[in-house]
C-alpha cells in the first residue's frame, strides 16, 4: 500500500498546471514565454496579407500599417485545430491546463476552444474571460498568481469565473475615425464628433463593448474616466491592474497618469503599462488610453 501511494504522489508532483491564453489579452509571445504561458495568436488581416498577432505582427507594426493603409484590417479567431494540438501536448505530458479566451460575445475563439475539447475533458478547463485586451490580461495575471501558489487548474478556473465579474475596463478614445471605418457609427456622426472634439468613453459590459458617454475634449474625457472608476467602487489594489494605450507612443497615457497620481500613489510603486494590439486597436485607432482593474467588493 505504501508503495502505491508513493507512486501516485510522485506522479502528482510531476504534473504541471499550464495556462493557455490567446493574443487578444495583448500579451506578446515573448511576454507569455517569460510568464510560462502557452500562447495562441489570432490572425490580423490587411487585405490579402495575414499576420499572427503578437508573433509576426507586433503592436507597433500593426499601428504603422493601420495609419498608412487605406484598407480596414480584420481579425480572425483561433481555429479548433490549434487548440487541439496544445490539448494533445498537455495530455501527453500528463499535465493539466486552464484555457482563458477573449469574450465569447466578441469572437468565436471560445467556441473553437470548446470544439477541440472532445477527449481532453479530464485535463483541460476552459474559461470565457467575458473580456478582451487589458481586462483579459489582468485575469491572466491573476491566474498566474494562483498557479504559482500551487492552485490546481480546475480551482484556478473556478476562481477566475468568480472574480471575472469584478473586472472593469474603461477606455477613452482619441478619434471617431476608426469606429466610422468599422461601420459602428455613421460618417455624419463621426464628422460632427471630430469637429466638436468628442472623445467617447467606452467599457466592456457583459462581454461586449459599450459606450458609456461622450466627452468634449481630452480633459473632460479623463475626468469622465475618473468618475467611472469611482462608480465601480474604486480599485482593488490587492489584485492585478494594468493601464494601456493604443498607437505608437504613450504620451497621452503618461499625462493621464500624472494628472491622476492621487488614485494610485499610496498603493503601488509602479503601474503596469501595456500597449493594446489589433483585436481592439482595429476599432479604436491610435491615441486611446485604457484602465483595467478589479473593482472593490462590498464584502
Amino acid at each position: 500500500m505504501f508503495e502505491v501511494k508513493n507512486n501516485i504522489f510522485e506522479m502528482e508532483i510531476m504534473m504541471s498546471v499550464r495556462i493557455i491564453i490567446d493574443s487578444a489579452s495583448d500579451l506578446t509571445k515573448e511576454q507569455a514565454d517569460k510568464l510560462g504561458l502557452d500562447f495562441l495568436p489570432l490572425k490580423t488581416i490587411f487585405g490579402t496579407e495575414e499576420y499572427l498577432d503578437g508573433i509576426t505582427l507586433s503592436h507597433q507594426q500593426f499601428y504603422e500599417k493601420l495609419i498608412e493603409s487605406d484598407c480596414m484590417p480584420t481579425t480572425s479567431q483561433i481555429p479548433p485545430h490549434d487548440f487541439e494540438q496544445l490539448y494533445a501536448d498537455v495530455k501527453e505530458k500528463k499535465d493539466t491546463a486552464v484555457v482563458i479566451t477573449l469574450s465569447s460575445r466578441l469572437s468565436g475563439t471560445f467556441q473553437s476552444a470548446n470544439i477541440a475539447l472532445d477527449g481532453y475533458e479530464d485535463c483541460i478547463t476552459i474559461v470565457d474571460s467575458e473580456n478582451v485586451c487589458l481586462g483579459e490580461q489582468i485575469l491572466v495575471m491573476y491566474a498566474c498568481r494562483l498557479r504559482d501558489a500551487g492552485v490546481s487548474a480546475s480551482e484556478i478556473a473556478k476562481a477566475l469565473d468568480q472574480k471575472k465579474k469584478d473586472v472593469r475596463v474603461l477606455a477613452l478614445l482619441d478619434t471617431l475615425e476608426y469606429l466610422k471605418r468599422g461601420g459602428r457609427i455613421s460618417k455624419t456622426a463621426a464628422l460632427a464628433g471630430n469637429l466638436l472634439s468628442i472623445k467617447p468613453v467606452i467599457a466592456i459590459v457583459d462581454g461586449e463593448v459599450a459606450v458609456l458617454g461622450k466627452a468634449r475634449g481630452s480633459k473632460n474625457g479623463c475626468n469622465m474616466l475618473r468618475e467611472e472608476i469611482a462608480k465601480c467602487n474604486g480599485i482593488d489594489f490587492s489584485m492585478p491592474l494594468c493601464l494601456g494605450y493604443t498607437g505608437l507612443e504613450d504620451s497621452l497615457l503618461q499625462k493621464y497618469i500624472e494628472d491622476n497620481t492621487d488614485l494610485w500613489k499610496s498603493y503601488v510603486e509602479e503601474l503596469p503599462i501595456s500597449s493594446i494590439g489589433s483585436t481592439i486597436g482595429t476599432h479604436t485607432g491610435p491615441g486611446g488610453i485604457c484602465v483595467a482593474f478589479f473593482s472593490k467588493t462590498n464584502s
